[in-house]
């Protein structure tokens, strides 16, 4: 066990620190910058130092009122963090090391990454890999984890380049836009699938062979089974999409489903499954075991790395700024990753 390190700015385990906060009041939230004292952090075995964190759409979803994402207040959101140890109970984390965390609880019902310092369960906790820098980790994000997770889903169920056309929807979103690119670094003949049209030249770009619209996906409406088109299929949408997908899967084939930006009812049928085999596949990232964690970042900062990752970002801001980027986001109007500068904010 390693004695508690200085907190930045704070003088020690007895002082406080900056933190975004979001509290309750009957039916109303307020969120801003505040000072904390060490002692409201929640338990843990590791103290980190939090130098980046990014802006996802639950971090923005805390702030409504009335809303069912946080389960405490006062609550610190980020629901992703990147920085350095400060002090560790817990073996293969060292002081001075740097980490990163995202999902189980942090950001909605514990104090998350929107805070100078960060007190976490060891087992939450990773080593940021070698060759991913603190802020590249955070562009990558949730969002680039659950696409890394969705593609790792497909190439279990033995989905290979070459196989055929893989479809992603919601392509134009964070995770889908993680997506694009991964398979098409990957070697896949990726056909993304957007409403926003004027998105097209972007997924492109990032590697998308084709950009269809949503309407696209299914060449037989009303039918219980379309053409089989899509050799492999990442759904962010879920909804009124999803079943358009699995109508659409060539024999065999898998969809991982992360998303339910469409809505969360799915009104399908069996067919695609008892007649062409297809798989549905669950793609969680907030309660994916340590390992797996470990196994598929080590991938992210090599072969799955995003690679036009900086053109991802869309901003930067800090904990004092960040309440004007977290009502954009709930207002449709951020493309890109918006991160968030911790250190010194």
């Amino acid at each position: 066990m390693t004695d508690p390190a200085p907190l930045p700015g704070a003088g020690g385990p007895g002082g406080d620190f900056a933190a975004f906060v979001v509290r309750r009041h009957d039916d109303d939230v307020t969120a801003g910058p505040e000072r904390l004292g060490f002692d409201e952090l929640p338990p843990g075995d590791v103290v980190v130092s939090v130098t980046w964190s990014g802006v996802n759409y639950k971090d923005a979803m805390v702030t409504v009122p009335g809303n069912r994402v946080a389960r405490t207040s006062p609550l610190v959101p980020g629901v992703d963090l990147a920085g350095v140890v400060l002090s560790s109970e817990a073996p293969g984390l060292e002081p001075g090391q740097g980490v990163l965390a995202h999902g189980q609880d942090i950001g909605v019902a514990r104090h998350g990454g929107f805070a100078t310092v960060a007190r976490l369960p060891a087992d939450w906790v990773i080593p940021l890999p070698a060759g991913l820098s603190d802020r590249a980790a955070m562009t990558i994000g949730t969002a680039g984890f659950t696409a890394a997770l969705s593609l790792d889903e497909l190439e279990r169920h033995g989905l290979r380049p070459g196989d055929g056309p893989v479809l992603v929807t919601g392509a134009a979103g964070g995770v889908g836009s993680m997506a694009v690119s991964m398979l098409a670094a990957r070697g896949y003949d990726v056909v993304a699938s957007t409403g926003r049209g004027a998105e097209a030249p972007r997924l492109r770009h990032l590697g998308a062979a084709q950009v269809v619209g949503r309407d696209d996906i299914d060449d037989a409406p009303g039918r219980v089974l379309g053409g089989e088109r899509w050799a492999g299929a990442v759904d962010c949408v879920g909804g009124a999409t999803l079943p358009r997908v699995l109508r659409t899967l060539r024999y065999g084939a898998g969809v991982a489903a992360s998303g339910l930006t469409g809505g969360a009812a799915v009104e399908t049928t069996v067919f695609p499954f008892i007649t062409r085999q297809v798989a549905l596949l669950g793609v969680d990232s907030v309660l994916t075991p340590r390992d797996r964690r470990r196994q598929l970042w080590d991938r992210l900062a090599g072969e799955l790395r995003p690679v036009h990752l900086d053109e991802m970002v869309d901003e930067e801001t800090t904990l004092a700024e960040l309440a004007e980027p977290l009502a954009r986001i709930l207002e449709g109007q951020v493309r890109g990753r918006v991160l968030v500068r911790v250190a010194g904010g």
